[in-house]
């Protein structure tokens, strides 16, 4: 009986077209989905043959996707900071007048996006922030692609408004 970590890696080597496709899906970036399947790799090598899998393709795949999720928490973490930076520069760099009008700009869009209704606010969160796309949002709320699609132009208005100060 072959080990966990031969099943896994025999699968990904099958698997893997399908599975860059939905990475990608989730990341939006192929460079992105090809390092989220380089870390399945690393992580199917290393699963122990002591736990049972019943359905190693169902554990792969599901692998992949707490992956990409984690590699794209990554990435916003890293453009909030990247973000923060450029706000925050060095005064001779920045005028404190264009601070204060940034940092005020941004309050206010944050401050619109926690009062986003619901559903608007989830779907918004799942599309922009967690990368999935508009059709699986819609499958996993059990609603049309259509109203997914009107929530999320509804969510970019209130914001937009938000920063122009309206």
């Amino acid at each position: 009986m072959p080990s966990n970590a031969a099943t896994l890696t025999e699968l990904l080597i099958r698997e893997r077209p399908a599975l860059l496709r939905r990475v990608q899906r989730i990341l939006g970036s192929e460079s992105s989905a090809e390092d989220v399947i380089q870390a399945v790799w690393f992580k199917a090598r290393g699963v122990d043959s002591q736990q049972t899998i019943d359905n190693p393709r169902a554990y792969l795949y599901r692998l992949a996707i707490n992956l990409a999720t984690d590699h794209g928490r990554e990435a916003t973490r890293r453009n909030r900071l990247l973000a923060d930076h450029y706000l925050w520069q060095d005064e001779d760099t920045v005028s404190t007048e264009s601070q204060v009008m940034a940092q005020d700009e941004l309050q206010r869009v944050l401050e619109a996006a926690g009062h986003l209704p619901e559903p608007t606010r989830t779907i918004f969160r799942l599309n922009r922030l967690q990368g999935l796309t508009q059709a699986e949002i819609a499958r996993r709320l059990a609603v049309s692609v259509t109203t997914v699609e009107n929530h999320i132009r509804s969510a970019l208005q209130r914001l937009a408004s938000a920063r122009e100060g309206r």
